[in-house]
């Protein structure tokens, strides 16, 4: 006989199926309680190691100061001192709690509550916008997880709050948690935050700094107050208005609070450009200490003054004369006579380009290479008053021309350097041959390639600005080759000593000190009568203009009894500009920057040229 079927209805009502329902459920819960304490029990296993090895990984900072001792540069991450919540400003307490965690001191580690929230409005997002994560959470990731998001992290980082909560107070948990975030800018706790932003101590903080200081939780980079003002200023807003919500300010604090205008942000082209000089001394630090383990403190022969008025005065130039002369970058390197770098300027804007023109950039001299050429013929005999021949090559593959097309037939040695006469500076280097050219440029200090030919006479072969100033500097300072260098000392936080510069005991003079002598006083004539003028101070200066082929590079080199500087300009792309010679823009900004500095440095080595002796050091 075929079984009837049971109706829903009738299914409904027999107890014994809800029992049945009820016991599945519970059987079901039972295995999913054992599993998940099977699992956070294989966790756990891991605690006990993971606690014995607290970590706090960053990068070795370097801190680089000029002469005076001001703060040029910092690379790296930089940690702060450790403070105790009793130190830190209330209202910076406050800040941090009103937008990271409001409950700290309510719950046990983890907020359930604001878990719970923070699940909800993700899923009504359909995304996820907010984390529920406690900042003791946030602490026991910082010390012992990695920043992986798996499952078995956030359990671990669950577990490890509570184990956190039981050891340690809240106030020692938030204080542990305040110096070692992370906060932008290679900085990790609100100590260094502080110093780096404001350039004050933790405990100097405003209010309103202290909002700033906690909006950086949330994106260090994008709410930079040094890198990204108005965003910043921006979060600090939100974070003020989180703290009335709090109850921390009140409505009238709020309001006084959000008067306070926003910071312009108008990027200066000189903006930054003291990186410029601290880039090059720490791309050098691996040549000298290898990689640094622990923070360092870079001492710099950087002169502050002088490095501004470098940057100003040739970003004024460029804004003036750039559009219409077709020039868009320069370069400007300051420096003593025995190698000590004051100033280097890669570029016209360092916020929009950090490669450095005037350390890094391989560009033709010009004429401003043919001193070496004259020094090699005062070496073969010549005089300053031997008369030279200035006229067309009619012969050879390679026929130069003068600039202009101007030819002055028989002229005084001394004249065709000043007027920078092109034929008589190969006719020169043909004579002695380009290996005695050559061989004159490498005892005065070029280290870069260069062609074994005649044109190097004109500066055809391509080296870096800090280079041929270098070797200018040899001259200046009576013929003895140096090494331009900017690091006096390089030393731990801990006063550890790792690095000092140290002068030579002896030093070689690489050419002979009358020749170094006549070659200044030649020099000389290039700005008194010559191609130079726009270079004139009132007391001597030596120097040489240089402009290479279609206008695409424009030199002033030159040297006072004080200093000697360089300034190129010119384009990225090689692109000719409109009518610029070494002697119009690059001397005037020469002109500006090294007259700005007399009587700031003592005179060094001064040969004969400028009314002093010179003793010979070999």
């Amino acid at each position: 006989m075929a079984r009837k079927k049971k109706s829903r209805a009738s299914y409904d009502s027999d107890p014994s199926f809800f029992w049945k329902l009820m016991r599945l459920g519970l059987v079901v819960s039972l295995w999913c309680g054992i599993g998940l304490t099977i699992l956070f029990g294989w966790y756990a296993l891991e605690l006990p190691s993971i606690t014995r090895n607290a970590k706090f990984e960053r990068k070795a900072s370097i801190t680089v100061k000029a002469a005076d001792g001001t703060v040029i540069g910092r690379y790296g991450d930089i940690k702060g001192n450790n403070v105790d919540i009793k130190d830190m400003p209330e209202h910076l307490v406050h800040a941090v709690l009103a937008v990271e965690d409001r409950r700290f001191y309510s719950h046990f580690g983890v907020d359930v509550l604001g878990l719970g929230r923070a699940v909800a409005i993700n899923l009504i997002k359909g995304k996820v916008v907010q984390g529920g994560s406690t900042i003791t959470q946030q602490l026991a990731k910082n010390l012992f997880l990695s920043q992986e998001r798996t499952l078995k992290r956030k359990i671990q980082e669950a577990m490890l709050a509570l184990w956190l909560e039981h050891e340690m107070t809240k106030d020692e948990i938030l204080a542990s948690y305040l110096n070692r975030v992370y906060m932008g800018s290679g900085t990790y706790g609100v100590e260094a935050a502080a110093r780096v932003y404001f350039q004050k101590r933790v405990k100097a903080l405003t209010l309103r700094e202290s909002a700033t200081i906690a909006g950086l939780l949330k994106a260090p980079s994008r709410y930079s107050p040094i890198s990204n003002p108005e965003a910043s200023h921006q979060r600090t807003d939100v974070v003020i208005k989180a703290m009335e919500d709090a109850g921390y300010i009140t409505k009238q604090q709020l309001t006084q609070l959000n008067s306070a205008p926003a910071p312009k942000n108008e990027p200066s082209d000189t903006q930054n450009s003291e990186r410029y000089y601290s880039d090059w001394i720490v791309d050098s630090l691996q040549e000298l200490i290898g990689t640094p383990e622990e923070d360092l403190i870079v001492e710099t022969t950087m002169d502050p003054r002088l490095q501004s008025i470098a940057s100003e005065s040739l970003a004024k130039m460029l804004l003036e004369n750039g559009e219409a002369k077709h020039i868009t970058q320069g370069a400007v390197v300051v420096m003593r006579p025995m190698g000590q770098v004051l100033a280097i300027v890669g570029g016209n804007n360092y916020n929009a380009n950090q490669f450095n023109r005037a350390t890094q950039a391989r560009r033709q001299p010009g004429s401003s290479f043919k001193p070496f050429v004259y020094l090699a013929a005062l070496e073969f005999g010549y005089q300053p008053t031997d008369i030279v021949l200035d006229e067309k090559f009619t012969e050879g593959r390679y026929r130069p021309k003068n600039f202009g097309n101007e030819y002055y037939g028989e002229v005084a040695l001394e004249t065709a350097l000043a007027l920078s006469l092109n034929t008589v500076s190969v006719r020169l280097t043909k004579e002695m041959t380009p290996a005695r050219v050559l061989d004159v440029a490498r005892r005065m200090g070029f280290t870069s390639k260069l062609n074994e030919d005649l044109s190097q006479a004109l500066g055809t072969n391509t080296l870096p600005p800090i280079e041929i100033t270098g070797a200018y500097a040899a001259i200046a300072n009576g013929g003895i080759a140096i090494h331009p260098y900017g690091i006096k000392a390089i030393k731990s936080e801990a006063g550890r000593l790792y690095y000092q510069h140290k002068e030579p005991r002896d030093y070689m003079r690489v050419v002979a000190g009358q020749h170094i002598d006549t070659l200044t006083r030649m020099m000389r004539g290039v700005v008194e009568y010559g191609t130079g003028q726009n270079a004139k101070l009132g007391y001597p200066v030596s120097g040489k203009t240089g402009t290479s082929q279609g206008s695409r590079d424009a030199w002033f080199i030159g040297f006072t009894d004080e200093l000697v500087a360089s300034v190129w300009m010119g384009n990225d792309v090689n692109t000719p500009m409109k009518n610029v010679t070494g002697g119009s823009f690059p001397a005037r900004v020469w002109r500006e920057v090294v007259g700005s500095a007399r009587g700031r440095y003592p005179a060094a080595y001064r040969p004969s040229a400028f009314g002093g002796t010179f003793t010979d050091l070999m």
